[in-house]
C-alpha cells in the first residue's frame, strides 16, 4: 500500500495546524458556526443530530494494522468506544467533542490517515472494489489509479467548491463489487482486442432523490490519457453543472439534461485543452505508486488444516462456505469478517474488535486489511491453513457471523438515531429484520439476497439498488417505510421499482418476512437467488403477497 513521503506528511501537519487554529477561533467565539461550517466541512467534520461528527477516509478502503489500531483509539479516547464504517469505505465517530478533533486528527496523521475531502463539495474518497490485489477474476488492481486519482485531486484548485459533490470508484474485475454504476465517474480497467489494457469510463450514475444508472461515456482510454480524461469530464460538468437547485446540481442530472452524446462530444473539447498541460510527471507519479502496491510474496504449501476443520467443524464450515471468496495466488483465500452480528448495529466495530482484527491481519494475513462499501472488514490475503485459527481468534472477539452476502448482511445508513438529515430510523429495521430471521432459521436456505435500508431520501443506505430496498420517510409526523424490489449493485446494476404503498414501523419487518416467503414458493430451486426470481416473475406476486386487501378488492 501508498507510503506517505516527506511532502505528504509535512502536507498533512500544515492542514491539521491550520484547523487546529480554526477549531479554537470557533470555542472561543471569534467564528461563528456559519463561519465556521465551511471550514470544518473540509476537515470531515459534520454537525450531526446529537453532536459533531467526524468522518475519516479510508483511501480505495486499504489499511494496514497500525492504521487499524489508530481507528481503534480514537473511538476509546476520543468516542464512545467504537466507530461505524461506512458505505464509502470511511469511518465515522459519532460522539467528539470538537476541542479533541484536532488531536484526534493529529494522531491519524502519525499513521497516514486523514479526514481531508470527506465532506463539502469536491472530489471525495476514491473508493475501490474491496478485493483489490487478489481478487481471482481481476484483470489489474485498480488501487494505483484510486491513489493516482486521490494525489491529484487533494485540494485541486478548481473542484473545492464544486456545485455539489463528487464521487468516483475504480475496479479492475470482471464482476463490480465496487457499486461502478452508481457513481457520478467510475474507471474499470480493461482489455482491448489487442490485449491492451486501458479505461472504461462510466458517469452519471446516482442514487439519491432521483436514482440513475451511470453510462459508459467512453469504451477505452489509454493510460497516458487517463488523468486528463477525468479532468476534462469533471470540468465540464464543473461548468455546466446545475447550481440554482442543489437536488440538480450532480452530474447524472447534467448527464440526464444534455444527454451523453453531448457531454461526450464537450469532454473531448475540454480534454483537447487539458491533455497538452500533462507533460507525462502524472505518468512518472504513476509508475511510482505502483510499486507501492506489489503483491505480497505468497506462502505455498498444502491446506490440509484447512480441510480437516472444515470436514469436521460444522461451525467452521458454515463461516467458511459463506465469508470465504477465491483468490488468485494458489492456496488462498479472501476472508470477509462480517460486522453485522444479528441485532447488531450494521458497521459498528469496536474499539476492541478493531485491535483484534489489527493483530489477525498482522499475524495471518499479510498485514492488510480493507473495508467494504457493504461495511464489512476484509483480510484480502490469507493462506487457508490459517483459517481456522483465524476463525478462532475471530470468534473470541465477537466477530465470526457467517452471514456474508446473506439476509442479515444489511447496509444501513445511521438514520434518525444519529444524522439530522434522516426522517427515519434505519439501525433498529435493520436490526429486526436480522434478528427475525435468525430466530427463524431461515438465511442460509434464503442464499443470496441483499437488503438495504436508508433512513432519508438521500440513500446513504444504498436501498435503490438492494434485492429489497426500504427507505424510511416522515408522513406527518409517522415514520413510513417504502420498499423496493430487483435492485441490483453489481455489473447488471438496476435501480428497484417501488411495490406500492410504504408501511408503518411495527409493519416493515412482516412485510419482509412476506416477501422472503413469497420467494420462496416462487423460485424453481434452491439454486435460484432472488433476483433471479423476481426477474422470472416479476413485481406481482410480492404485491399479493404485501397487499392482500388491495387484491381483494379489485378482484
Amino acid at each position: 500500500m501508498y507510503k506517505y513521503n516527506d511532502f505528504d506528511s509535512a502536507f498533512l501537519a500544515e492542514r491539521n495546524r491550520q484547523f487546529r487554529t480554526q477549531v479554537e477561533r470557533r470555542i472561543d467565539g471569534a467564528l461563528t458556526e456559519d463561519e465556521f461550517k465551511p471550514l470544518r466541512l473540509m476537515n470531515g467534520l459534520y454537525l450531526q443530530l446529537h453532536a459533531y461528527m467526524l468522518r475519516v477516509a479510508i483511501p480505495y478502503g486499504t489499511l494496514n494494522p497500525d492504521q487499524m489500531r489508530a481507528l481503534a483509539l480514537l473511538a476509546q479516547k476520543w468516542d464512545k468506544g467504537y466507530g461505524h464504517f461506512t458505505t464509502r469505505q470511511n469511518i465515522q465517530y459519532n460522539w467528539p467533542k470538537l476541542k479533541d478533533v484536532p488531536d484526534m486528527l493529529d494522531a491519524l496523521a502519525e499513521v497516514n490517515l486523514h479526514a481531508i475531502q470527506t465532506s463539502g463539495n469536491t472530489i471525495r474518497n476514491v473508493t475501490a472494489d474491496h478485493f483489490a490485489g487478489a481478487a481471482a477474476d481481476e484483470i489489474e488492481d485498480p488501487r494505483p489509479i484510486a491513489e493516482l486519482i486521490r494525489q491529484w485531486s487533494t485540494d485541486h484548485p478548481e473542484f473545492q467548491f464544486m456545485g455539489r459533490k463528487f464521487k468516483i470508484a475504480v475496479s479492475g474485475a470482471s464482476n463490480d463489487r465496487a457499486v461502478l454504476k452508481a457513481h457520478d465517474l467510475a474507471v474499470k480497467i480493461v482489455k482491448n482486442d489487442d490485449g491492451e489494457i486501458g479505461y472504461q469510463v462510466l458517469v452519471g450514475g446516482g442514487l439519491g432523490r432521483t436514482p440513475m444508472i451511470g453510462k459508459v461515456l467512453n469504451e477505452f482510454v489509454v493510460a497516458d490519457d487517463l488523468l486528463p480524461y477525468i479532468e476534462s469530464v469533471i470540468s465540464v460538468w464543473n461548468q455546466l453543472g446545475r447550481r440554482d437547485n442543489k437536488y440538480k446540481a450532480r452530474i447524472k442530472i447534467t448527464v440526464h439534461e444534455l444527454g451523453l452524446e453531448k457531454i461526450r462530444e464537450l469532454t473531448e473539447e475540454r480534454f483537447a485543452q487539458v491533455r497538452p498541460t500533462f507533460g507525462g510527471a502524472d505518468q512518472a507519479l504513476f509508475q511510482d505508486i505502483k510499486r507501492h502496491f506489489a503483491a505480497p510474496e505468497f506462502r505455498t504449501g498444502g491446506t490440509e488444516a484447512f480441510d480437516a476443520a472444515y470436514d469436521s467443524d460444522p461451525v467452521f464450515r458454515a463461516w467458511a462456505d459463506t465469508n470465504l471468496a477465491a483468490h488468485k495466488a494458489p492456496g488462498h483465500a479472501i476472508a470477509t469478517i462480517s460486522i453485522k452480528k444479528h441485532g447488531a448495529t450494521p458497521g459498528d466495530a469496536t474499539a476492541d474488535q478493531m485491535r483484534a482484527m489489527a493483530d489477525v491481519a498482522e499475524e495471518f494475513a499479510y498485514g492488510e486489511l480493507r473495508i467494504s462499501h457493504e461495511q464489512n472488514v476484509i483480510l484480502p490475503h490469507v493462506h487457508k491453513n490459517d483459517l481456522p485459527a483465524i476463525h478462532a481468534r475471530l470468534k473470541a472477539a465477537d466477530l465470526a457471523t457467517a452471514n456474508i452476502g446473506l439476509i442479515s448482511d444489511i447496509i444501513a445508513c445511521p438514520g434518525m438515531d444519529y444524522c439530522a438529515l434522516a426522517t427515519a430510523r434505519s439501525i433498529p429495521v435493520a436490526q429486526e429484520i436480522a434478528t427475525r430471521f435468525e430466530d427463524l432459521k431461515m438465511e442460509h436456505d434464503i442464499g443470496h439476497l441483499q437488503i438495504k435500508i436508508s433512513g432519508c431520501i438521500n440513500a446513504c443506505g444504498h436501498h435503490h439498488v438492494g434485492h429489497i430496498g426500504i427507505l424510511g420517510l416522515d408522513r406527518a409526523g409517522v415514520e413510513n417505510y417504502q420498499i423496493t424490489l430487483g435492485g441490483d449493485a453489481t455489473e447488471t446494476a438496476a435501480i428497484g421499482t417501488r411495490t406500492g404503498p410504504g408501511f408503518a414501523y411495527d409493519e416493515i419487518v412482516p412485510a419482509v418476512e412476506r416477501i422472503v416467503e413469497t420467494y420462496l414458493e416462487q423460485r424453481e430451486s434452491a439454486g435460484e437467488e432472488f433476483l433471479q426470481t423476481y426477474r422470472r416473475v416479476g413485481m406481482e406476486p410480492f404485491k399479493a403477497a404485501l397487499y392482500p386487501a388491495a387484491e381483494k378488492k379489485v378482484a
